[in-house]
């Protein structure tokens, strides 16, 4: 059975300290934002929220589209393929 959180401990993070916990600068962290691209996030007012299990989840769907950690997406472990001709 899971242990219950501490009062102390927060589901959710700003903008530095979510970039700080992903390794990255909260400049980033803004611009993927800006972009629409990188971890989801919200805003709790006036500030920009990130869900810690929401930044737990992109990392890991990152880590599943990168060829160099998951095999299956390797191409060097991949059957080559016949170039078909086409016709003229």
């Amino acid at each position: 059975m899971p242990e219950p959180r501490q009062i102390s401990e927060t589901a959710f993070l700003n903008l530095p300290k979510a970039a700080e916990y992903l390794g990255i600068s909260p400049n980033t962290l803004y611009v993927w934002r800006h972009r629409r691209q990188g971890p989801p996030s919200f805003r709790m007012g006036r500030r920009v929220m990130y869900r810690i299990t929401a930044l737990d989840s992109w990392v890991q769907a990152q880590e599943e589209s990168d060829s160099r950690s998951n095999p299956a997406l390797n191409p060097l472990t991949q059957r080559a393929q016949s170039r078909t001709k086409s016709p003229k």
